[in-house]
């Protein structure tokens, strides 16, 4: 079947959707808004944040499914991913080094986008029949929103979610660690699409507190170990790093201009795919990691919107940072290939930096490896973002048949060639994303008044679960905050 057409179809959407007079502004412009209305909480409170999420971890008695830890490592699986690897090469080898700048640009700012809805995700939750939290834009959308635009939002970002999960979180991921193993190990795409289903249906049957326990192991252990062999390639290459550091302030703004077989690109491009391979990293503003955050346990909104801001500093300004400067301090990013003359493709780019880096084959298998854990940790944290929505949309009956057509549908992605799937991918992210902008900025006061009145009472947040009650009480919408444990009648559904 001749699928040309639609796949060019779906690049000139996926191009007017990801372009610079659409999602591009609105993404930037809410997260600086955002950053503004908070009065710059990501950049005052992001030691806080990082000591709540990483060293204390839970809130005592607080009412959740996860610890706050556990729903940072679930965001995290879903975030750390191919964007981490393929997608900062792919930005830097179409935008120039410039790129990673406007990387870091949508990753602060993102910051405040990521509190926000992870703040709202908290704020708004449910609890489904089976006893779990179940929140995000699915529900804060159209609980925060009332009347028939909320709901609107809400329905149309589930079902951008759920068919997006497929493709971004499922078979791009997949195909990723099964080509990846194949040309490095030579293990063939069938066998390594049946361990991968079963490795899924193992962990995805058990729900999020079993898959909130893989990551919590699993997370921190993939990106210390990527992360350090970066660093090894930095202090190596540490005389380069003051002239990488000046070429990516210097192109940020001037744009690149052609160097061998690179084709060049103006200002405009580096800022189109430094920000739309920084949102396809962090996910900041699309709404995806608010759906993890509500499963928390924790004594407050504000502390998990905290906690799970400081997913897109970890994620954008340490490993998409590391990745980035490795290609850029040796050199790889505007290397020729010398089979086409032209410059090499993103997709080995990243290998190809480590592997200048590193003695002999390491580098190689350093990314490879790396690869493999970021993207089959995004399957994990993408199935639970897929099963919230397809519970907010047919209820909680639907869930265990979602559960294993995902763990299937792993094999597929694993097996077959997917460019058309990995553009309907960029589109149906951006679909999620445009419901998400709109409502962060409408709820955008509700958010500042709150997180207001939280800080100013505990600003080092280290108020325990009763402290909290104590100085809450009373405030509007506290008490049916607290109460919202209780099951809704109509099993999640609208």
């Amino acid at each position: 079947m001749d699928l040309t057409g639609l796949e060019q179809a779906l690049g000139a959407l996926s191009g007017f959707i990801w372009g610079p007079f659409f999602l591009i502004p609105l993404l930037l412009g809410t997260g600086l808004y955002l950053t503004i209305r908070l009065g710059g909480l990501q950049f005052l409170r992001l030691g806080a944040a990082l000591r709540l999420g990483l060293f204390t971890r839970k809130d005592p008695g607080a009412d959740g499914d996860i610890s706050q830890f556990q729903a940072l490592t679930t965001a995290l699986a879903a975030t750390v991913g191919t964007g981490n690897i393929v997608g900062v090469a792919t930005a830097i080898g179409i935008g120039g080094p410039g790129a990673l700048f406007w990387m870091w640009v949508t990753g602060l700012l993102g910051m405040a986008s990521k509190y926000s809805e992870a703040f709202l995700g908290v704020r708004f939750r449910k609890t489904d029949d089976a006893g779990e939290k179940s929140g995000g834009p699915q529900y804060y959308l159209e609980r925060g929103i009332p009347g028939p635009f909320g709901r609107f939002l809400a329905l149309f970002f589930a079902i951008a979610a759920v068919i997006a999960c497929f493709g971004i979180g499922n078979m791009t991921q997949g195909n990723s660690i099964a080509s990846n193993l194949e040309a490095s190990f030579s293990v063939p795409t069938w066998v390594t699409g049946i361990a991968l289903t079963v490795f899924a249906l193992l962990v995805l049957v058990g729900g999020i507190k079993s898959i909130g326990r893989v990551t919590a192991g699993f997370v921190p252990i993939m990106i210390i170990f990527y992360v350090l062999g970066a660093l090894y390639i930095l202090i190596v290459n540490v005389g380069a790093l003051p002239a990488a550091f000046a070429q990516i302030f210097t192109d940020a703004f001037t744009g690149t201009s052609a160097v061998g077989g690179f084709a060049g690109s103006a200002i405009i491009i580096a800022v189109q795919y430094g920000v739309a391979r920084g949102v396809f990293s962090n996910e900041s503003g699309m709404g995806s990691a608010a759906i993890a955050a509500a499963a928390a346990k924790t004594s407050h909104p504000v502390r998990q919107g905290l906690v799970s801001m400081t997913q897109t500093f970890i994620d954008t300004i340490i490993v998409v940072t590391c990745t980035g400067l490795v290609i850029i301090a040796t050199g790889t990013w505007d290397d020729i290939d010398p089979a086409t003359g032209q410059q090499i493709s993103p997709a080995v780019m990243t290998g190809a930096a480590f592997s200048h880096g590193l003695p002999g084959d390491w580098g190689h298998y350093i990314v490879t490896i790396g690869l493999v854990m970021f993207a089959g940790s995004t399957i994990l944290g993408w199935s639970y973002y897929g099963e919230r929505n397809i519970e907010r949309l047919l209820g909680r009956r639907a869930v265990m048949p979602f559960r294993i057509l995902f763990s299937l549908v792993v094999f597929v992605g694993c097996t077959v060639q997917l460019s058309l799937v990995w553009t309907f991918s960029d589109v149906m992210n951006g679909l999620m994303a445009l419901p998400n902008l709109i409502g962060l900025l409408i709820l955008s006061g509700l958010v500042a008044r709150e997180t207001k009145k939280y800080l100013d009472n505990d600003p080092k947040l280290r108020a325990t679960t009763a402290e909290v009650d104590a100085f809450m009480a009373g405030e509007p919408g506290w008490e049916e905050w607290k109460t919202q444990a209780v099951p809704v009648a109509d099993g999640g559904k609208a």
